[in-house]
């Protein structure tokens, strides 16, 4: 079947199903397959276009990133810009709460698949970072992202045991993270030269993610 968004029915079929007995038997405890005929999907389809079942974490990442970035345009300040992306991010991840919470509870036990979920990570870090305008060049930059990818570690802890609607305890983690942060004058904004220019030219020039391509990461 052709790669492309007439194809979200599908994912979100496939993605809802996984999470659904992800979250009933444990994210190892059923089969790309089993999940495939629940959602009554075709399995030849489903092996194209997810050969493994770790795929569906891509996918699902993709299909978050592009709900945390819609509508994103520029921020008055790197905190504010940093907060919002990250809560957009959370709440995205709602809507697939039990589900997710069972893979978290999975990473302990297997390796593989926290090294291959962190390095997704750590490219939709990159992507939040060059949306709020932070300032990542070089060394110091590389240790900004880092500070960044902690803020997120510390927040996603706080959002696996938010049992509020709101999420107000995921939103108290992340805004003291940030606020320590600022105060140790960790994270710094890209000059507004930097940042004119990079809007001129398109605003993230150094990505360009495929929403049908696996190669984006969780």
């Amino acid at each position: 079947m052709p790669f492309n968004e007439s194809n979200l029915s599908f994912d979100t079929a496939l993605i809802e199903m996984a999470m659904q007995l992800a979250s009933e038997r444990g994210w190892h405890g059923f089969t790309l397959v089993e999940a495939a005929l629940k959602a009554d999907l075709p399995l030849e389809d489903v092996k194209i276009r997810y050969p493994f079942k770790s795929f569906i974490l891509l996918r699902l990442n993709n299909m978050v990133d592009k709900a945390m970035l819609c509508g994103t345009t520029s921020y008055p300040s790197l905190k504010e810009g940093l907060f919002d992306l990250f809560m957009r991010r959370f709440d995205a991840f709602q809507d697939y709460r039990d589900g997710l919470r069972a893979v978290m509870r999975a990473l302990p036990q297997d390796p593989a698949l926290a090294v291959f979920l962190s390095t997704a990570t750590l490219n939709t870090i990159k992507w939040i970072a060059d949306a709020a305008g932070l300032d990542r060049h070089g060394l110091r930059g590389i240790m900004r992202l880092q500070a960044l990818l902690a803020i997120w570690t510390h927040a996603l802890r706080a959002w696996e045991k938010d049992a509020t609607a709101e999420l107000s305890e995921t939103m108290k983690a992340l805004d003291e993270a940030l606020n320590k942060t600022e105060r140790f004058r960790i994270l710094k904004s890209i000059p507004d030269e930097r940042l004119s220019s990079s809007h001129k030219s398109g605003g993230l020039p150094d990505y360009k993610q495929n929403e049908d391509s696996f190669t984006s990461e969780f």
